[in-house]
């Protein structure tokens, strides 16, 4: 498990009650700007998809990630193998709501 950040989280940035860590007020995570960062987009088309956050923010957590990126993607690496295993857990549980949430993807698609 990724232990604490060695180091102080900006102001930007906070870590809720789950260990993940959130954008100012909002309930938006770090996973979600970082994934679009790494999918190419600029802090001004970031800001255009997640309006509640200043750009300075957004800039502010970019700076953040680059300086301390090995902590950052140890971090993501962690939250996407939790994320799995969670998955992993319903698909034992409930498969119809696996099946559900598929269905509802493939709609989305098209």
């Amino acid at each position: 498990m990724v232990s604490s950040a060695p180091f102080e989280l900006p102001d930007s940035l906070w870590k809720d009650e789950h260990g993940a860590i959130q954008i100012a007020n909002t309930r938006i995570t770090l996973d979600v700007i970082i994934a679009a960062y790494q999918h190419g987009d600029t802090p001004k088309e970031i800001n255009r998809g997640y309006p509640t956050l200043t750009l300075a923010d957004i800039y502010a957590i970019l700076a953040y990630y680059l300086k301390h990126r090995e902590w950052v993607d140890a971090y993501l690496r962690e939250r996407d193998e939790q994320s799995e295993l969670i998955y992993r857990e319903l698909e034992v549980r409930s498969p119809e709501a696996v099946d559900l949430r598929a269905r509802l993807i493939k709609r989305m698609m098209h």
